[in-house]
């Protein structure tokens, strides 16, 4: 028997390719849209793919599901849990084949069985393994969103992210009724979820790649909950702000993610285009370091540096099918071909091309100028909040400002900041500031595209604010000198 995990960092998620090496055939779970890395790794061990599936219809992530099943002429298996709303508009294609609770299918000598987990969404499964010339008796089980290492799925991103309202506290108590079905089987059962650490899937994910049910009952405070009533409020606590696009990949995801036969690859663009770009009202991207955009960028770009988070960034701040521009220092890098992939990976097709360091330099020689990004020192930021002269804004989680904050700063966590920009002040100088910078930098960006002026960064964020021991609500409150 092979197991294979197939991690993807800018979505902290996984893929499961499971195939039996007495029969050379093997299942795949949950894959990503880029069904490259898949397809190569069942070719380098030898393994024909013939069955596909997932655990559920995802909302962080566009499916793979689809498109791989097509690719390598494989069965593809769907849950026909859920009810309306939640059944599959492709479901009726001739390869689709619908499972439910207590179903089973082989792959060569490897059984998989169906057991519905709902809670993290009503049509959500997990499949229980079972290498049948060992033993009759199950190996592990993959949960998908369902359990994680050290936490559980969010029952609440039906209705914050998809909009359907009264639906978390149901979803809460459901999913602690799954909890307590799994809790049933033996500990003895390895666990393989399909997130890591990084996943807005959950608040508190572990970065190991799997587990064991006997563990995690000890020490996953989802299966240790004292009540069902505790546990609904503990699990509706915290949970990080959805990013915007997740609305639209539930829809694509159940309705048929959209066909890619290869990774984008973006066009390089002449330098004078740039100016048509950001007149064009395109969200147009700069992958630079924050440093470098922080000194010099073309006013109207937004300053996303290419990194783990870049996808969701985008996913937060970015409507979802707008045409999307890159700059980079080089065109043809390879920062700029990562950025198109993990965009494509959500769903951001439409990334028209990419600018090099030269089309900065042709915006100069056009008679405009570059413009820096205003920051301001922690000292400087709090006299001026104590006198009044300026608003702080926080684009930080729900969960950190609990943690701490300044105190008459606003709450505005960056997911929520594009759907809420009209409760930004234009009056009066902002100042914005997140937990180290990075995101404040997103922030300050995306205001001054939408027409803010008097704005500043907060040069190392709440970090810098506490370590220079100024006033924090939950933190020091040693006054300002």
């Amino acid at each position: 028997m092979l197991i294979k995990r197939l991690f993807d960092e800018s979505l902290a998620q996984a893929a499961w390719l499971v195939g039996c090496q007495a029969t050379g055939t093997a299942c795949v779970i949950d894959p990503s849209r880029d069904t490259t890395a898949v397809l190569a790794a069942a070719s380098a061990e030898g393994m024909r793919i013939t069955h596909v599936t997932e655990t559920h219809i995802h909302a962080d992530f566009l499916s793979g599901a689809r498109d791989l099943a097509r690719r390598a002429g494989a069965r593809l298996l769907l849950s026909d849990e859920g009810g309306d709303g939640w059944r599959y508009a492709f479901r009726d294609e001739a390869n689709v084949t619908l499972i439910k609770d207590g179903d089973h299918f082989t792959v060569g000598n490897l059984k998989f069985e169906v057991l519905h987990t709902p809670g993290h969404t009503p049509e959500h499964v997990s499949f229980l393994l079972t290498d049948l010339p060992a033993s009759d008796r199950p190996i592990g089980i993959f949960t998908g969103d369902f359990v994680f290492v050290g936490d559980v799925g969010r029952p609440d991103l039906l209705e914050r992210a998809a909009h359907i309202a009264g639906t978390m506290e149901a979803g809460a108590r459901v999913l602690y009724a799954s909890l307590q079905r799994i809790k049933q089987l033996p500990d003895y059962l390895q666990l393989w979820p399909g997130h890591g650490a990084g996943s807005a899937c959950g608040k508190a994910l572990g970065a190991v790649p799997s587990t064991t049910l006997g563990y995690e009952r000890m020490v996953n405070w989802g299966l240790t909950a004292a009540s069902e009533e505790a546990f609904v409020a503990d699990v509706l606590a915290g949970q990080p702000e959805p990013p915007a696009y997740f609305a639209d990949m539930k829809r694509l995801n159940r309705d048929g993610p959209p066909p890619l036969d290869a990774m984008p690859v973006p066009a390089v663009l002449p330098p004078f285009a740039l100016s048509e770009a950001i007149a064009s009202g395109a969200a147009v991207v700069d992958l630079r370091r924050g440093a470098a955009f922080a000194a010099h960028h073309v006013p109207g770009s937004l300053g996303i540096p290419f990194s783990k988070s870049f996808s969701t960034y985008v996913g937060s701040v970015v409507p979802f099918g707008a045409a999307v521009y890159l700059i980079a220092d080089d065109a043809r890098s390879a920062v700029v071909a990562d950025a198109a992939h993990d965009l494509a990976c959500i769903g951001y097709d439409h990334v028209v091309g990419a600018f090099g360091a030269d089309a900065l330099e042709a915006w100069v020689k056009g008679g405009r100028p570059l413009a820096p990004l205003k920051s301001v020192q922690p000292a400087d930021a709090a006299r001026e909040v104590a006198a009044g002269a300026a608003l702080l804004v926080d684009v930080r989680k729900a969960s950190e400002w609990a943690e701490g904050h300044i105190a008459g700063a606003m709450l505005l966590p960056l997911p929520e900041l594009t759907a809420r920009l009209a409760e930004v002040p234009r009056d009066r100088p902002v100042i914005v500031h997140c937990r180290s910078g990075s995101r404040s930098t997103v922030a300050v960006s995306v205001l001054e595209a939408n027409g803010w002026t008097n704005l500043r960064n907060l040069v190392g964020g709440f970090d810098a604010w506490v370590g220079a021991v100024l006033p924090a609500e939950g933190g020091a409150t040693v006054p300002v000198a």
